[in-house]
């Protein structure tokens, strides 16, 4: 399930709100193009009014395509915890529910240990009081979400992560 195409890699993130993650990782020198969409579910094909409704198990999640020449995933680690708070279950800021749950998809065994490990220095580090609550899942179909969610904050000057 690896995704690869030259030094092109895809990596996969939910930090709460799509609109800021993928807007964080967009500015990430190496990362070539983003996508905000839903991940971890079971319906065919969501819609955000779908996922919204917190019944249907996705995750609102920013995918990162990269350079890996440029930037590795280890580096990307560190900005999807820079960007939100791991002890948060199932809620960032304002938003709440389980779409917007801290969670790592990987995509290959490499990737698993990298984020296990990624995690666990992060809590070791006392940085947080309380544990880190982010999920590591194996990467599903990406739906990528619609038109209108894309580069959300780059179409409409900036913004906060919530309807």
């Amino acid at each position: 399930m690896a995704t690869t195409q030259g030094n092109l890699e895809t990596a996969t993130f939910g930090a709460g709100c799509f609109w800021g993650a993928e807007d964080a990782f967009l500015k990430v020198n190496g990362v070539k193009n983003t996508a905000g969409g839903y991940m971890g579910g079971t319906l065919p094909n969501p819609t955000y009014k779908d996922v919204c409704t917190d019944k249907t198990g996705y995750g609102e999640v920013a995918q990162a395509q990269y350079d890996s020449a440029v930037v590795s995933y280890e580096e990307l680690l560190q900005k999807f915890w820079e960007i939100h708070d791991p002890t948060q279950i199932n809620q960032q800021g304002p938003d709440h529910g389980t779409q917007y749950r801290s969670v790592i998809f990987f995509r290959t065994p490499e990737q698993k240990l990298t984020a296990q490990a990624s995690k666990e220095a992060l809590q070791k580090s006392g940085k947080y009081k309380e544990p880190i609550v982010t999920a590591l899942e194996p990467a599903s179909t990406f739906y990528r979400a619609e038109e209108y969610h894309q580069r959300y904050f780059e179409k409409n000057g900036g913004g906060i992560c919530h309807v």
